[in-house]
């Protein structure tokens, strides 16, 4: 007769889990989410901000509204610097210098070309999703898929920046 194959499962304890902007308990201290938020859209700019705070998430949030504002901050133009490791979350449509042009100048910068690019735009236009990744974004999200508030777009960042790997400078 033969036998069934044995199955496992696998049960995760509740003092394994991890809610968001809570320490993993690992030997390495949690960085400090640091973003540069690059969006003309005030409202928006607000929620995502809220968000972040509401998280408990230990975050440094910089705002631009457009392009050229951001290449300031990045480039300290004018203003502070914003410190390495950072994520820029990139409106696409935006004035003086839109985020595909954005794109274009960061990825030309030998300083610049590194920097982690998630895309927060109302755009579904695959035309821009192509132009985005072939500019070497980490993600492309479109605003209304990003959740309630904004909420599982702060999920993702959170989980991006307590997994991924980033050099030094």
């Amino acid at each position: 007769m033969p036998t069934s194959p044995r199955v496992e499962k696998m049960t995760i304890e509740p003092s394994l889990s991890r809610p968001p902007g809570r320490s993993s308990g690992s030997m390495q201290a949690r960085r400090k989410l640091r973003v540069l938020l690059v969006d003309d859209d005030e409202v928006d700019r607000m929620a995502v901000s809220r968000g972040l705070e509401r998280s408990g998430i230990d975050a440094e949030i910089r705002i631009a509204r457009d392009g050229l504002e951001a290449l300031d901050i990045l480039r300290g133009n004018g203003t502070p610097q914003i410190a390495w490791p950072y994520i820029i979350l990139l409106d696409l449509n935006m004035p003086r210098l839109d985020g595909l042009g954005f794109l274009d100048e960061i990825r030309a910068d030998k300083d610049l070309r590194r920097s982690v690019v998630i895309v927060l735009s109302t755009s579904e236009l695959d035309a821009d999703k192509k132009a985005a990744y072939d500019a070497s974004v980490a993600a492309y999200v479109v605003k209304r898929d990003a959740g309630r508030n904004f909420q599982d777009l702060v999920t993702l960042l959170d989980s991006f920046w307590s997994v991924v790997s980033l050099p030094e400078n």
